[in-house]
């Protein structure tokens, strides 16, 4: 049987700030199927790694591929098939909700982008405001917004930085289902995490990250 080829590596990625390394040595392998959650307190370099995943960040030292090319954040080829919720995302100001996601469905070559916008707006309960501005919404509704920008798009990598965020307990318990689906049909997942039910739930392996280094802690656990 011929070896899997890993969706993403990281692989002796190491970052600094102020002469201070905030991330050092870190490495990774993600299959498809798999979801990683990396967990520990703040300042322990969770969000630093993620940007770093992505190719938000270039990393001081180590390298970053997707399936077998250098991960870039201007590569089409990566870009198409990368989705993620890192950082709070810059909306279109002048695009309403509904107009939001159907640029991106249409833009990612979604087949039927209309049934696709339609479907993630009932999933993640923002119909109500499918007309709004995005600067009108709530901090819990631009969360589902942003969530709703991933899950409207093709994608075979879903990187999240605490994508718990501003959601309230039920709104945590669908992210949690549906993150399993996704890990189900194959998707690679890597994300940052506070909130031990996602992680439970959702997590294939976890890595508890230590501060300031960033380096994992020797007990790694298999959730």
């Amino acid at each position: 049987m011929a070896p899997r080829t890993p969706v993403l590596t990281a692989d002796g990625i190491g970052k600094s700030f102020g002469g201070v390394a905030i991330v050092r040595d870190f490495n990774l392998t993600v299959f498809a199927g798999d979801a990683i959650a990396l967990t520990g307190r703040n300042g322990a370099g969770k969000s630093t790694i993620l940007r770093m995943l992505v190719g938000a960040q270039k990393p001081d030292d180590g390298r970053v591929e997707f399936e077998g090319q250098r991960m870039s954040e201007i590569n089409p080829d990566i870009r198409r098939h990368v989705a993620s919720v890192i950082d709070d995302l810059d909306f279109f100001p002048d695009l309403s909700v509904v107009e939001h996601l159907d640029l991106i469905a249409r833009a990612h070559g979604v087949p039927d982008p209309d049934a696709q916008v339609d479907a993630v707006l009932h999933e993640v309960q923002l119909v109500p405001q499918s007309g709004q501005l995005p600067a009108t919404l709530s901090s819990g509704q631009r969360r589902r917004l942003a969530l709703a920008s991933a899950f409207v798009r093709p994608r075979r990598l879903l990187v999240l930085d605490e994508p718990e965020q501003r959601l309230d307990v039920e709104g945590v318990a669908w992210l949690a289902d549906r993150l399993v689906e996704e890990r189900k049909r194959g998707l690679a997942i890597v994300m940052a995490s506070h909130e031990p039910h996602l992680v439970d739930k959702v997590a294939t392996k976890t890595i508890r990250l230590l501060a300031p280094s960033g380096a994992p802690e020797p007990d790694e656990g298999e959730a």
